[in-house]
């Protein structure tokens, strides 16, 4: 019977996971992933946990984690003391950052809709609001 772990290549571990293999390397070396086993050729060899885990910063990339919370994160998954507590707060800390970026883009939306709404589309460009509005020195709020 043969107990070892099954072997992937980087290239097959980039393919489960959809993502690059620049990306993966790129994790290894920030740290978010430990540093695979070599083969006797040279070649990364990983296991199903660094796919697990690639999946884990791909989906915490998705809802808009920095990659210092997603280390964070990690750490904290392991942290039976106090982990399920902290990454509440964490994603909640994220979760009010993205609210609070929501009221900024509807800020930026509706400056924008006046700029389109209020240019006829034709003329002069030195008439035209929209570029008078990015060309003016006072920023409009």
């Amino acid at each position: 019977m043969n107990t070892k772990a099954p072997s992937l290549t980087i290239g097959a571990v980039a393919r489960r996971v959809g993502v690059a293999i620049d990306t993966i390397r790129y994790y290894e070396r920030e740290g978010l992933l430990p540093e695979p086993e070599r083969r006797a050729s040279g070649y990364r060899s990983y296991g199903e946990g660094a796919v697990t885990q690639l999946r884990f910063i791909r989906r915490a990339k998705d809802l808009g984690f920095t990659l210092e919370e997603i280390r964070e994160l990690l750490a904290l998954s392991v942290d039976r003391q106090r982990g399920v507590k902290a990454v509440k707060r964490r994603a909640e800390k994220r979760l009010a950052a993205i609210e609070q970026r929501i009221v900024e883009l509807q800020r930026v939306r509706d400056g924008l809709a006046q700029l389109v709404a209020s240019c006829p589309g034709h003329g002069k460009p030195e008439q035209c609001p929209i570029l008078r509005a990015l060309s003016d020195d006072e920023v409009a709020a």
